[in-house]
C-alpha cells in the first residue's frame, strides 16, 4: 500500500510537473507565433511601401529618360543651327581695316537702297 501511494504521489507529482512544461511550452509558443505574425505583417507593409515606392520610382525614371531624350534632341539641333551659322559669324582673320571699310561699304549700300525706295514712294 505504501508503494501505492508513493506510486500515486509521484504520478501527481510528475502530471503536475508535465502539465506546467506543457503551459509553459504553449504559452512560450503562442507568444512565438504572436511574434512571427506581428513580424510578418511588418515586412509584409515594409514590402507593400518599397514595391509602391520602387513603382514610383520607375515611373520617374521613365519620364526623365523621356525628357533627357527631348531636350538632347532639341540640343542635337541647336548645335547643328550653330555649327551652320558658325562660318558667317566667325572672324575670317580680316583685319579691323578691312572690316571698317566692309562695314562702310554696307551702310553706303543700304542708305542708297533708302533714297531709292524714298524716292520711289513719292513717285
Amino acid at each position: 500500500r505504501f508503494c501505492l501511494l508513493f506510486s500515486l504521489s509521484d504520478f501527481a507529482r510528475l502530471e503536475s510537473e508535465t502539465s506546467a512544461a506543457e503551459d509553459a511550452a504553449q504559452t512560450a509558443f503562442q507568444q512565438f507565433m504572436d511574434e512571427s505574425n506581428e513580424d510578418i505583417a511588418v515586412k509584409e507593409t515594409a514590402t507593400s511601401h518599397k514595391t509602391t515606392k520602387k513603382q514610383r520610382t520607375d515611373a520617374t525614371i521613365a519620364s526623365l529618360s523621356k525628357e533627357l531624350e527631348l531636350t538632347q534632341g532639341e540640343l542635337d539641333a541647336a548645335l547643328a543651327y550653330y555649327d551652320k551659322l558658325k562660318p558667317d559669324c566667325v572672324d575670317h582673320d580680316l583685319s579691323y581695316d578691312k572690316r571698317v571699310q566692309m562695314r562702310e561699304e554696307e551702310i553706303q549700300s543700304l542708305q542708297e537702297a533708302l533714297v531709292a525706295l524714298n524716292n520711289q514712294d513719292l513717285a
